[in-house]
């Protein structure tokens, strides 16, 4: 990891400071919107704005980078990004909000992409898994440094924007001056929705619903912090708590997914995540106790999101990787889409807990499916298993097919196949009747 880090430091950083201005951002906007007095679903549409860019530009930037470059389009998508921190101060309105969101969604997403594939460019395939974990980890602790930043400035003052935009401009300093020359890009092609869903109806339809109960979880906590009367540094300690779970939980039930039925462990972790969705509404904890709901939360939803990943993998050749990762990662994104929206509607609906309530049964919808998936298709040894990725939920394909590829090849790995999971050319003998015809495109192509 010593190497690693001392080869990438220039991106490591660069991406620390973006993360910490893209973490303040999100939490500021909700915070900010009380203040306004902008209603909640309207602020619930702003929040989505992000998701809709993001969605956008995960379709168009690769062909940008393919028609100018890698540095022209991280440099301009950086400058728009710095100039959108700043206009959310000077146009305090939902409309233009939603717009600047919508943008800032957009940037990012390219920003991700461009960062992602200089750092596959410049890792081999033996450092390629720690060379990721290292950029997830940063992204990480970026978000979760942003949220202390708050408690340094008033949320209804221009400093708490400026200092985003600021970060975000310095950011970019270390990754365009370092040495390191841009890669060539090559645009993924995605698989078919049917042909994806055939291999894993269960990874499709729990993408869907996790993208649903991930940008509710954090896009929606700080509008939801607010409508409860949480202060800036209690609505802080609850955004970072969910992903502080999330970063600390992942290594460990990775752990127990090369070695389990990734299918049972969806399904246990899903319900316990609607029962402590259901728990909270009913208890009503302190603050306190909502920060360790926030990070028992954030530490379920992070590694459904990336055992889904796995899980969908276990039944696809290597050589389709990057097109099903595509192609989830589009499913991720339309459930992500509605969920800040949803969730707003039912917040004004029946309250604050509707941002509870709406997480609940999204995740006891998974649970229930999960379980009767689990009628339809045996199960796979830990043999037949590709082995576990850390992956958060804004990873683009290429850091998805990088860090399956880094996990495969770690020599204590659950699942020790070279194609992503020895079911894919084991066969599916023994399967109930639909598990014929599920798992036949993985051998014909179609």
């Amino acid at each position: 990891m010593t190497s690693v880090v001392r080869t990438t430091w220039p991106l490591l950083l660069g991406m620390l400071l973006l993360m910490v201005g893209n973490g303040m951002q999100g939490t500021l906007l909700g915070i900010r919107g009380g203040i306004e007095g902008i209603p909640t679903f309207e602020m619930s549409v702003v929040i989505a704005g992000y998701y809709v860019g993001f969605l956008l530009g995960s379709l168009t930037v690769p062909a940008m980078i393919k028609s100018v470059g890698h540095v022209r389009v991280f440099a301009a998508l950086g400058s728009t990004i710095s100039a959108v921190l700043v206009l959310y101060a000077l146009a305090p309105n939902w409309v233009a909000w939603s717009f600047l969101r919508f943008a800032i969604g957009f940037c990012f997403c390219g920003v991700y992409i461009t960062a992602e594939s200089w750092l596959n460019a410049g890792s081999t395939n033996e450092n390629r898994g720690q060379a990721l974990s290292a950029y997830m980890i940063m992204q990480m602790l970026g978000i979760v440094g942003a949220q202390a930043l708050l408690n340094f400035g008033d949320p209804s003052g221009f400093v708490l924007f400026a200092l985003p935009s600021v970060l975000v401009s310095l950011a970019f300093m270390p990754i365009l001056l370092s040495a390191q020359p841009a890669p060539q890009f090559e645009t993924i092609k995605r698989m078919s929705f049917a042909r994806l869903y055939r291999a894993s109806p269960l990874g499709c339809v729990g993408i869907f619903l996790m993208g649903g109960v991930f940008s509710a979880l954090s896009g929606m906590a700080p509008v939801w912090g607010t409508s409860i009367g949480l202060s800036v540094a209690q609505i802080a300690s609850f955004v970072a708590a969910i992903y502080i779970g999330g970063l600390v939980l992942q290594y460990p039930i990775g752990w127990i997914s090369d070695r389990y039925d990734r299918r049972k462990l969806v399904l246990m972790m899903s319900a316990a995540g609607a029962l402590v969705t259901l728990a909270t509404v009913v208890l009503q904890p302190s603050v306190w106790g909502l920060t360790l709901v926030a990070a028992v939360m954030g530490g379920l939803a992070n590694p459904i999101y990336a055992l889904l990943l796995a899980y969908t993998n276990d039944y696809l050749d290597q050589a389709d990787m990057a097109a099903a990762s595509a192609g989830l990662l589009f499913i991720y994104g339309v459930g992500s889409m509605g969920g800040p929206v949803i969730t707003g509607w039912l917040m004004g609906q029946i309250g604050p807990d509707g941002y509870w309530v709406y997480m609940g049964i999204l995740l006891g919808a998974l649970a229930l499916y999960g379980g009767w998936r689990m009628t339809r298709r045996r199960a796979l040894t830990p043999a037949e298993q590709g082995s576990f990725a850390v992956i958060a939920p804004n990873a683009t394909p290429l850091a998805v097919e990088a860090a399956l590829d880094g996990a495969q090849s770690q020599p204590d790995g659950g699942g020790q196949s070279t194609s992503g999971g020895a079911a894919a050319s084991t066969g599916q003998q023994g399967d109930a009747p639909d598990a014929a015809s599920e798992g036949a495109d993985r051998h014909t192509g179609g």
